[in-house]
C-alpha cells in the first residue's frame, strides 16, 4: 500500500536555514526510515539555499524591455527569468517558455513570485536540484541514522492538458524511472516502450497529500521502497529527454 503524509509544523525557510534540521522536527512522532520517500516542494529548498531575487535591484535589458512589452510582464521579471533561461522557445500569452540551465522546459524558467515574503521578491530554482536532495539525504542521516530517498518538485504545466502537475526537478536514493521494455503485459506482449516516470508519480502523490492553501511542503510517502536505493543514484536529470529525442522542439 502506497500512503503520502502532508507534514505540519515547518516554519518559514530563511537564507542559510537548516532544512534537514526543520524537517525532522516537523516529523515529531513519526519515525523516519530509510524505506521513505521524502518529497519536498522546491520552494522550501530555495529559500534555505538563498535563491531569492528583489526585483528593486534588477536592470532590464533591452531584450527584456522588449519581451516585457510583448507579454505584459514586468521588465524586472523578465530579465530574471532570462538569466535562469538557456533558450527561449517561445514567448506567447504572457507565458515564456524556456529551457532553464538545467534542461528543464516550463513557464518563466521556474520563476515564482507566489508563497515569497516581501513586495517585488521572486524565487528561482535551486541551482542543482539533485545536489540539493543528496545534501537533505545526508544531513536526514547525520540527524536521524536514516538515509530516505529525497525528491524535490516543482509544479509544471502539460502540453495539450489543462492544469498543473507536480514533477521531480530533484532526487536522491531513488530509482528514478522504472524500465519495462523487453518485460511481458499480462497477456504476454512484449512491452517496446513502457518506462515509468517513478520519481514523477511519487512528486504527484505528494502534491495530492499537500492542502495548498497550507504550510505543508514537506510530504513523507511510504510503500515506495521497492524504488530506493542505498545509493544516491542518477537524480532527476535521468529523466530529461535529449533534445536529439524530442519531437516536439
Amino acid at each position: 500500500m502506497l500512503s503520502a503524509q502532508a507534514l505540519d509544523g515547518l516554519p518559514e525557510v530563511a537564507p542559510g536555514d537548516d532544512l534537514g534540521a526543520l524537517i525532522v522536527a516537523s516529523l515529531r512522532r513519526i519515525r523516519l526510515q530509510s524505506s521513505h520517500v521524502v518529497v519536498i516542494a522546491h520552494k522550501v529548498v530555495s529559500k534555505a539555499e538563498g535563491r531569492i531575487r528583489d526585483l528593486a535591484a534588477i536592470r532590464p535589458s533591452t531584450r527584456a524591455t522588449e519581451l516585457a512589452a510583448r507579454l505584459g510582464k514586468d521588465p524586472r521579471l523578465v530579465e530574471v527569468i532570462l538569466s535562469e533561461s538557456s533558450e527561449v522557445l517561445r514567448a506567447a500569452r504572457g507565458v515564456l517558455i524556456c529551457v532553464t540551465h538545467h534542461g528543464f522546459v516550463c513557464a518563466n524558467a521556474g520563476v515564482d513570485g507566489s508563497n515569497v515574503p516581501g513586495a517585488d521578491r521572486v524565487l528561482l530554482l535551486p541551482e542543482d536540484p539533485d545536489r540539493s536532495a543528496r545534501s537533505l539525504r545526508q544531513r536526514l542521516r547525520e540527524l536521524t541514522g536514516a538515509a530516505p530517498a529525497i525528491v524535490v518538485t516543482d509544479s509544471f504545466g502539460r502540453a495539450w492538458r489543462n492544469g498543473q502537475c507536480d514533477v521531480a526537478i530533484g532526487c536522491a536514493g531513488l530509482q528514478p524511472l522504472d524500465d519495462w521494455r523487453g518485460r511481458t503485459d499480462a497477456n504476454g506482449r512484449v512491452l517496446k516502450a513502457t518506462v515509468l516516470a517513478v520519481a514523477d508519480e511519487l512528486a504527484a502523490a505528494a502534491d495530492l497529500a499537500r492542502a495548498k492553501d497550507r504550510s505543508q511542503p514537506v510530504v513523507l510517502i511510504s510503500g515506495a521502497e521497492r524504488f530506493v536505493s542505498g545509493e544516491d543514484g542518477p537524480g532527476a536529470r535521468a529523466l530529461l529527454r535529449p533534445e536529439r529525442d524530442d519531437l516536439f522542439r
